[in-house]
Protein backbone atom coordinates (compact mmCIF):
# COMPACT_ATOMS: atom_id res chain seq x y z
CA UNK A 1 0.00 0.00 0.00
CA UNK A 2 3.16 2.38 0.54
CA UNK A 3 4.31 1.99 -2.96
CA UNK A 4 0.35 2.71 -4.00
CA UNK A 5 0.26 5.92 -2.16
CA UNK A 6 4.16 7.13 -3.46
CA UNK A 7 2.41 6.40 -6.99
CA UNK A 8 -0.41 8.40 -6.08
CA UNK A 9 1.66 11.43 -4.77
CA UNK A 10 3.98 11.29 -7.69
CA UNK A 11 1.04 11.13 -10.13
CA UNK A 12 -0.42 13.79 -8.50
CA UNK A 13 2.01 16.27 -7.96
CA UNK A 14 3.07 15.79 -11.80
CA UNK A 15 -0.69 16.48 -12.83
CA UNK A 16 -1.05 19.21 -10.84
CA UNK A 17 2.06 21.40 -11.82
CA UNK A 18 1.60 20.63 -15.33
CA UNK A 19 -2.11 22.13 -14.95
CA UNK A 20 -0.82 25.10 -13.02
CA UNK A 21 1.52 26.04 -16.17
CA UNK A 22 -1.10 25.70 -18.48
CA UNK A 23 -3.48 28.08 -16.75
CA UNK A 24 -0.24 30.85 -16.76
CA UNK A 25 0.07 29.52 -20.88
CA UNK A 26 -2.13 32.22 -22.38
CA UNK A 27 -2.93 34.67 -19.47
CA UNK A 28 -2.32 37.59 -20.91
CA UNK A 29 -1.13 39.56 -17.63
CA UNK A 30 1.93 41.54 -17.37
CA UNK A 31 5.26 39.78 -17.23
CA UNK A 32 6.84 40.92 -14.39
CA UNK A 33 3.50 39.96 -12.43
CA UNK A 34 3.71 36.20 -14.69
CA UNK A 35 7.14 36.18 -13.91
CA UNK A 36 6.47 36.32 -9.97
CA UNK A 37 3.75 34.26 -9.83
CA UNK A 38 5.35 31.67 -11.40
CA UNK A 39 8.64 31.67 -9.36
CA UNK A 40 6.56 30.81 -6.35
CA UNK A 41 4.69 28.37 -7.79
CA UNK A 42 7.59 26.56 -9.24
CA UNK A 43 9.02 26.93 -6.61
CA UNK A 44 8.49 22.54 -5.81
CA UNK A 45 6.12 22.09 -2.85
CA UNK A 46 4.78 18.89 -1.87
CA UNK A 47 1.69 19.56 -2.82
CA UNK A 48 0.13 18.03 0.02
CA UNK A 49 -3.21 19.95 -0.29
CA UNK A 50 -3.98 19.36 -4.13
CA UNK A 51 -2.95 15.81 -3.03
CA UNK A 52 -5.34 15.46 -0.27
CA UNK A 53 -8.49 16.92 -2.32
CA UNK A 54 -7.56 14.40 -5.01
CA UNK A 55 -7.42 11.55 -2.37
CA UNK A 56 -10.62 13.06 -0.69
CA UNK A 57 -11.96 12.27 -3.78
CA UNK A 58 -10.76 9.36 -5.15
CA UNK A 59 -12.51 7.43 -1.89
CA UNK A 60 -15.67 8.16 -2.94
CA UNK A 61 -15.36 8.68 -6.69
CA UNK A 62 -12.59 7.62 -9.26
CA UNK A 63 -11.42 10.05 -12.31
CA UNK A 64 -9.39 13.00 -9.95
CA UNK A 65 -9.66 15.41 -12.89
CA UNK A 66 -12.66 16.82 -11.85
CA UNK A 67 -11.28 18.32 -9.03
CA UNK A 68 -8.19 19.60 -10.99
CA UNK A 69 -9.67 23.49 -10.91
CA UNK A 70 -10.28 23.22 -7.29
CA UNK A 71 -6.89 21.56 -6.24
CA UNK A 72 -4.87 24.43 -8.13
CA UNK A 73 -7.06 27.11 -6.49
CA UNK A 74 -6.00 25.34 -3.30
CA UNK A 75 -2.48 25.63 -4.19
CA UNK A 76 -2.55 29.34 -5.27
CA UNK A 77 -3.85 30.36 -2.17
CA UNK A 78 -1.34 28.52 -0.20
CA UNK A 79 1.50 29.94 -2.23
CA UNK A 80 0.20 33.46 -1.94
CA UNK A 81 -0.13 33.41 1.89
CA UNK A 82 3.72 31.63 2.04
CA UNK A 83 4.49 35.31 -0.31
CA UNK A 84 2.88 37.29 2.28
CA UNK A 85 4.74 35.37 5.14
CA UNK A 86 7.87 35.48 4.12
CA UNK A 87 7.69 39.33 3.67
CA UNK A 88 9.80 41.75 6.08
CA UNK A 89 6.63 42.91 7.56
CA UNK A 90 5.74 39.00 8.41
CA UNK A 91 8.42 36.66 9.04
CA UNK A 92 11.03 38.11 7.02
CA UNK A 93 12.45 35.25 5.70
CA UNK A 94 14.76 35.18 2.97
CA UNK A 95 14.53 31.13 2.15
CA UNK A 96 11.94 29.30 0.78
CA UNK A 97 12.08 26.03 -0.59
CA UNK A 98 15.97 26.27 -0.70
CA UNK A 99 15.88 29.58 -3.45
CA UNK A 100 14.98 33.07 -2.77
CA UNK A 101 11.77 34.03 -1.29
CA UNK A 102 9.89 35.73 -3.57
CA UNK A 103 10.33 39.75 -2.45
CA UNK A 104 14.00 38.82 -2.30
CA UNK A 105 13.93 37.64 -6.23
CA UNK A 106 11.36 40.26 -7.04
CA UNK A 107 11.21 42.96 -4.98
CA UNK A 108 8.18 43.77 -2.55
CA UNK A 109 5.68 45.61 -3.94
CA UNK A 110 6.29 42.74 -6.42
CA UNK A 111 5.97 39.87 -4.67
CA UNK A 112 2.45 41.91 -2.79
CA UNK A 113 0.65 41.99 -5.75
CA UNK A 114 2.04 38.49 -6.69
CA UNK A 115 0.25 37.02 -3.64
CA UNK A 116 -3.00 39.20 -4.73
CA UNK A 117 -2.76 37.84 -7.72
CA UNK A 118 -2.67 34.16 -6.55
CA UNK A 119 -5.75 34.93 -4.16
CA UNK A 120 -8.13 36.60 -6.54
CA UNK A 121 -7.22 34.18 -9.54
CA UNK A 122 -7.99 30.84 -7.69
CA UNK A 123 -11.67 32.17 -6.95
CA UNK A 124 -11.38 32.87 -11.19
CA UNK A 125 -10.24 29.24 -11.70
CA UNK A 126 -12.92 27.37 -9.79
CA UNK A 127 -15.90 30.41 -11.50
CA UNK A 128 -14.64 28.84 -15.17
CA UNK A 129 -14.27 25.69 -14.87
CA UNK A 130 -16.89 23.80 -17.09
CA UNK A 131 -17.24 20.49 -15.19
CA UNK A 132 -19.20 22.44 -12.18
CA UNK A 133 -22.49 23.07 -11.90
CA UNK A 134 -22.92 26.54 -10.74
CA UNK A 135 -24.08 24.98 -7.31
CA UNK A 136 -20.80 23.53 -6.87
CA UNK A 137 -19.33 26.85 -8.19
CA UNK A 138 -21.39 28.43 -5.98
CA UNK A 139 -20.53 26.00 -3.08
CA UNK A 140 -16.68 25.59 -3.78
CA UNK A 141 -16.06 29.24 -3.65
CA UNK A 142 -18.09 30.32 -0.82
CA UNK A 143 -16.25 27.55 1.69
CA UNK A 144 -12.91 28.50 -0.12
CA UNK A 145 -13.10 32.13 0.58
CA UNK A 146 -14.18 31.09 4.48
CA UNK A 147 -11.19 29.03 4.80
CA UNK A 148 -8.40 31.47 3.67
CA UNK A 149 -10.08 34.68 4.52
CA UNK A 150 -10.93 36.42 8.23
CA UNK A 151 -12.57 33.27 9.57
CA UNK A 152 -9.82 30.83 8.62
CA UNK A 153 -6.29 30.97 7.65
CA UNK A 154 -5.83 34.77 8.03
CA UNK A 155 -7.58 34.61 12.06
CA UNK A 156 -4.97 32.20 12.38
CA UNK A 157 -1.68 34.38 10.78
CA UNK A 158 -2.93 37.16 12.86
CA UNK A 159 -3.33 35.28 16.49
CA UNK A 160 0.05 34.04 15.59
CA UNK A 161 1.46 37.03 15.36
CA UNK A 162 -0.47 38.55 18.55
CA UNK A 163 0.82 35.28 20.00
CA UNK A 164 4.50 35.72 19.89
CA UNK A 165 6.41 37.11 22.98
CA UNK A 166 3.63 35.90 25.51
CA UNK A 167 2.86 32.08 26.48
CA UNK A 168 -0.06 30.21 25.49
CA UNK A 169 -2.25 27.42 26.88
CA UNK A 170 -2.47 24.05 24.32
CA UNK A 171 -6.34 25.07 24.10
CA UNK A 172 -5.12 28.42 22.21
CA UNK A 173 -2.52 26.93 20.44
CA UNK A 174 -4.82 24.17 18.94
CA UNK A 175 -7.30 27.72 18.00
CA UNK A 176 -4.45 29.08 16.25
CA UNK A 177 -3.50 25.74 14.22
CA UNK A 178 -6.97 24.93 13.27
CA UNK A 179 -7.36 28.12 11.87
CA UNK A 180 -3.70 28.67 10.15
CA UNK A 181 -3.03 25.50 8.99
CA UNK A 182 -6.44 23.38 9.46
CA UNK A 183 -8.85 25.52 7.56
CA UNK A 184 -7.30 25.19 3.75
CA UNK A 185 -6.94 21.11 4.81
CA UNK A 186 -10.13 20.73 5.63
CA UNK A 187 -11.50 22.50 2.43
CA UNK A 188 -9.08 20.09 0.91
CA UNK A 189 -10.64 17.03 2.22
CA UNK A 190 -14.44 18.45 2.40
CA UNK A 191 -14.29 19.88 -1.64
CA UNK A 192 -13.04 16.46 -2.84
CA UNK A 193 -15.54 14.45 -0.59
CA UNK A 194 -18.58 17.34 -1.59
CA UNK A 195 -17.53 16.82 -4.97
CA UNK A 196 -17.11 12.90 -5.01
CA UNK A 197 -20.88 12.87 -3.66
CA UNK A 198 -19.94 12.31 0.15
CA UNK A 199 -23.12 12.28 2.32
CA UNK A 200 -23.62 14.95 4.77
CA UNK A 201 -23.24 12.97 7.71
CA UNK A 202 -20.03 11.94 6.07
CA UNK A 203 -18.62 15.40 5.53
CA UNK A 204 -19.33 15.82 9.03
CA UNK A 205 -16.68 13.53 9.97
CA UNK A 206 -14.54 14.35 7.56
CA UNK A 207 -14.27 18.00 9.20
CA UNK A 208 -13.13 16.03 12.26
CA UNK A 209 -10.23 14.15 10.38
CA UNK A 210 -9.68 17.77 9.23
CA UNK A 211 -9.23 19.01 12.50
CA UNK A 212 -6.86 15.85 13.67
CA UNK A 213 -4.39 16.21 10.39
CA UNK A 214 -4.52 20.34 10.27
CA UNK A 215 -2.76 19.50 13.77
CA UNK A 216 -0.82 16.60 13.55
CA UNK A 217 0.65 18.65 10.23
CA UNK A 218 1.39 22.08 12.63
CA UNK A 219 2.94 19.48 15.39
CA UNK A 220 5.54 17.54 12.98
CA UNK A 221 6.30 21.68 11.63
CA UNK A 222 7.15 22.42 14.94
CA UNK A 223 9.09 18.91 15.52
CA UNK A 224 11.02 19.61 12.69
CA UNK A 225 12.22 23.17 13.43
CA UNK A 226 14.28 21.17 15.99
CA UNK A 227 15.29 17.84 14.70
CA UNK A 228 14.90 18.28 10.53
CA UNK A 229 17.70 18.17 8.39
CA UNK A 230 17.77 22.13 6.83
CA UNK A 231 18.52 20.65 3.34
CA UNK A 232 15.72 19.17 3.08
CA UNK A 233 13.50 21.43 4.91
CA UNK A 234 14.92 24.01 2.95
CA UNK A 235 15.50 26.03 5.05
CA UNK A 236 17.20 26.65 8.27
CA UNK A 237 15.69 24.87 11.59
CA UNK A 238 15.57 26.87 14.72
CA UNK A 239 13.56 29.80 13.93
CA UNK A 240 10.80 29.40 16.02
CA UNK A 241 13.18 29.19 18.38
CA UNK A 242 14.92 32.60 17.65
CA UNK A 243 11.22 34.13 16.99
CA UNK A 244 10.31 33.11 20.24
CA UNK A 245 7.14 31.32 19.05
CA UNK A 246 4.31 29.41 20.44
CA UNK A 247 5.18 25.41 19.56
CA UNK A 248 4.23 22.52 20.70
CA UNK A 249 7.81 21.36 22.05
CA UNK A 250 7.99 24.59 23.84
CA UNK A 251 4.61 24.12 25.64
CA UNK A 252 5.06 20.13 26.13
CA UNK A 253 8.85 19.19 25.19
CA UNK A 254 9.85 17.34 22.75
CA UNK A 255 8.89 13.88 23.79
CA UNK A 256 5.21 15.58 24.97
CA UNK A 257 4.56 16.89 21.29
CA UNK A 258 5.41 13.27 19.51
CA UNK A 259 3.08 11.90 22.41
CA UNK A 260 0.65 14.34 21.81
CA UNK A 261 0.75 13.97 17.49
CA UNK A 262 -0.13 10.33 17.87
CA UNK A 263 -2.90 11.19 19.91
CA UNK A 264 -4.24 13.38 16.95
CA UNK A 265 -3.34 10.35 14.97
CA UNK A 266 -5.11 7.71 16.31
CA UNK A 267 -8.47 10.39 16.55
CA UNK A 268 -8.03 11.40 12.86
CA UNK A 269 -8.28 7.85 11.91
CA UNK A 270 -11.00 7.21 13.93
CA UNK A 271 -12.88 10.12 12.42
CA UNK A 272 -11.98 8.35 9.16
CA UNK A 273 -13.18 5.02 10.06
CA UNK A 274 -16.76 6.86 11.13
CA UNK A 275 -16.80 8.48 7.61
CA UNK A 276 -16.08 4.99 6.04
CA UNK A 277 -12.84 6.21 4.43
CA UNK A 278 -10.54 4.36 6.18
CA UNK A 279 -9.77 2.10 3.29
CA UNK A 280 -8.80 5.06 1.57
CA UNK A 281 -5.82 6.92 0.50
CA UNK A 282 -6.45 9.46 3.10
CA UNK A 283 -5.46 6.90 6.24
CA UNK A 284 -2.02 6.43 4.81
CA UNK A 285 -1.49 9.73 4.02
CA UNK A 286 -2.17 10.39 7.87
CA UNK A 287 0.71 8.64 8.91
CA UNK A 288 2.82 10.25 6.10
CA UNK A 289 1.95 13.63 7.21
CA UNK A 290 2.71 12.65 10.93
CA UNK A 291 5.94 10.86 9.78
CA UNK A 292 7.38 14.12 7.12
CA UNK A 293 10.92 14.75 6.91
CA UNK A 294 10.43 18.03 5.35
Amino acid sequence: MQTDLDDFIIKGKAIVEDEMINQFRNLEIPDQLKQSMLYSLKAGGKRLRPILMMASYDAFHRDINKVLSAAIALEMIHTYSLIHDDLPAMDDDDLRRGQPTNHKAFDEATAILAGDALLTYSFELIANDPQFTDRQKVYLTGMLAQASGPKGMVAGQILDMEAEQKKVTLEELETIHKLKTGELLRFAIRAGAYIGGASSEQLKHLDNYAYYLGLIFQVQDDILDITGDPEKLGKPVGSDLENDKNTYPKLLGLNGAIEKKQNYVNKAKVALENAGANTSYLTLLTDYFSNREF
